[in-house]
């Protein structure tokens, strides 16, 4: 289990036009583990409505809302990396997702002792 806290800043104005009502923003932790080799776990989330004024996440040392954890100790020296995904959510439709570029994702190592 790992508790940790991220920057977070992101201009969402862009995903807004006339059929999306709302949408609902995650951080989601990438990782592999020799059991499992493909893990997501959302570690925070936030809803910004069409009616807000400002669409713009701009945040520092923001601490997890939802803990990363794994089925064992999986997640020691594991390489995580961090993505930022959005779901739209129109007034009348589908819903879609979008996500970070890949090439802008933040990545570290977790280490192999914990306190």
């Amino acid at each position: 289990r790992a508790l940790l806290s991220f920057n977070i800043h992101a201009d969402m104005n862009p995903t807004f036009h006339w059929n999306v009502k709302q949408i609902f923003v995650y951080v989601v932790a990438n990782y592999k583990t020799d059991r499992n080799p493909k893990n997501h776990v959302v570690l925070w989330d936030k809803i910004i409505e069409a009616t807000d004024a400002d669409k713009v996440i701009e945040q520092s040392n923001v601490f997890v809302k939802y803990a990363l954890v794994d089925q064992s100790d999986g997640l020691r020296g594991e390489d995580i990396t961090l993505q930022l995904m959005w779901d739209h959510m129109p007034i009348t439709g589908f819903m879609w997702m979008e996500e970070q570029d890949p090439k802008t994702r933040s990545k570290f190592t977790l280490p192999m002792d914990y306190q």
